[in-house]
């Protein structure tokens, strides 16, 4: 996903076919997604169990509610840093140098967490990787649409080869760091996850020079007049969030509830920019309102999807029935799952939508059955609550209902989105949907905190329920939503 516009200029030649009919930097941008993912996915699939493990097991011994909201508020950090990356695309660097820099900073991140014992390490890591993977996130898909003309009829198919660059990296990943965790221990595994990333970086690099001459160009230069105020704003910020964490205000107990009421804080000014802004027509102002409920149920969602990471993650390592005829699989290859059922699934429902045409589903009713599915995994926990190990068929039916609950809103939400924006207001409204998956994915933290494994159902029907109580809202309210939408479906 990108914020930027670069996917709307004019692209390489029409006659560069050399990867699989598809232009050559095609190849170097696909390996650089990949490793990149090979290394968030595979870093992320151990991290909790860093977290939380005792010191004799390798981990720093973090209490594990407490692990799970700093999860929780790692993930909502690199969609917020999405944002900063889209910036300094847009108005200073240009796509190409800032995930040429943001690549860098990634493996920096896995080397921190390889090299770096202790919580500092962790932290360096973290912070490197957070804002690392927020500034290729940013820039990696307006690149692979900068090689394609808009009338390139290439142009799906070279997003789908590059997506399955995607969803190969995170269902390598946990495989390779999980196992290298448990039997070499987890500095292994952070090891492997940058060696993965420096050998998608070297690919990149080599071909780097071949990309579009537009994909160095900045698309909305920042005057220079104006560039030592935003300097001094910057500063300013960053004095502000130091002095919020030495003094305590900010700390590990409530770093994700801040980042919540900073994802909600900016939020807020977004709509409110928006709305009040007289560049807005009557017809775009009545679609920004429409896009309001579809934030709350993506925001919902992503509570519920990115508990991957955080209480299943939990329930993997302690209650999941991993054994194969006395050989015990790592927990972090779960992880691995849904990235399988995407790769097999995504064409399926693509296939879906293509052939319902006119008779799919709108965007709202979309959102809403997405999230009722995501309700009923939740749900599906309550049979096999108790003391008894869950066997992991029944944990792979759960997540693939996770799978077909983010079919349908995940690719949804950007699309959307970029639909019911203002032409003024572009970059803001990408910016919002951003800012509702950082949301959701730091409460998917705080949620998970409540999970008690001694009671298990209030927590699977409280948050199952909720969920669907709000599908049901958006189901019933989708009509009204449409009208808003002002022939935006």
């Amino acid at each position: 996903m990108s914020t930027t516009h670069l996917e709307t200029r004019p692209a390489t030649t029409p006659g560069d076919t050399s990867f699989f009919g598809h232009p050559k930097m095609l190849a170097s941008l696909f390996s650089v997604e990949m490793w990149e993912r090979f290394s968030f996915y595979g870093m992320q699939g151990i991290l909790l169990y860093y977290m939380y493990f005792s010191v004799e097991k390798g981990g720093l011994g973090i209490e594990q509610g407490l692990a799970a909201s700093l999860v929780g508020a790692y993930g909502g950090g690199v969609y917020l840093s999405t944002i900063l990356g889209a910036w300094l695309a847009d108005r200073l660097f240009g796509s190409e140098k800032v995930l040429f820099g943001a690549a860098i900073m990634i493996m920096g991140g896995h080397i921190a967490l390889a090299l770096v014992p202790g919580v500092p390490g962790l932290i360096a890591g973290l912070v490197l990787v957070g804002v690392g993977s927020g500034g290729l996130k940013a820039n990696a898909t307006a690149l692979v649409g900068s090689l394609y003309g808009e009338k390139d009829e290439r142009r799906d198919a070279g997003f789908s080869i590059f997506y399955m660059g995607i969803n190969a990296g995170a269902l390598i990943g946990p495989l390779v760091t999980g196992w290298l965790q448990e039997s070499q221990g987890f500095h292994w595994g952070f090891g492997a996850a940058a060696v993965g990333m420096a050998v998608g970086l070297t690919v990149y690099a080599l071909g780097r020079n071949k990309l579009p001459a537009q994909t160095q160009r900045v698309v909305h230069p920042l005057p220079a007049a104006q560039r030592k105020n935003y300097g001094l704003i910057f500063v300013g910020l960053a004095a502000v969030i130091a002095a919020l964490f030495i003094s305590g205000t900010v700390n590990a107990e409530n770093l994700a509830s801040s980042m919540a009421y900073a994802a909600i804080g900016a939020s807020v000014v977004y709509f409110t920019l928006i709305f009040r802004s007289k560049k807005v027509t009557a017809t775009e102002r009545g679609r920004v309102a429409a896009f309001i409920p579809l934030y709350i149920a993506s925001a919902a969602f992503w509570a519920l999807f990115q508990q991957q990471f955080t209480f299943i993650a939990v329930y993997s390592e302690e209650k999941l029935d991993r054994n194969f005829f006395g050989w015990e699989m790592p927990a972090a290859w779960v992880q691995s799952i849904n990235p399988v059922f995407i790769i097999i699934f995504a064409g399926v429902m693509a296939a879906l939508w293509t052939r319902l045409g006119r008779k799919q589903p709108g965007s709202a009713l979309k959102f809403s059955i997405g999230l009722f599915v995501m309700g009923l995994a939740f749900l599906a926990f309550i049979p096999l609550s108790g003391d008894g190990k869950t066997p992991l068929l029944a944990l792979a039916g759960i997540l693939l209902l996770f799978t077909l609950a983010e079919l349908f809103l995940s690719p949804i939400g950007l699309s959307v989105t970029t639909k019911l924006a203002p032409k003024a207001f572009h970059t803001q409204m990408v910016a919002l949907f951003f800012l509702s998956v950082s949301l959701g994915t730091t409460l998917a933290g705080i949620l998970s905190g409540l999970y008690n494994p001694n009671d298990e159902l209030p927590y699977f029907i409280g948050v199952g329920g909720t969920a669907i109580l709000l599908a049901v809202g958006m189901a019933a309210a989708s009509p009204a939503i449409k009208k808003l939408m002002g022939g935006v479906r």
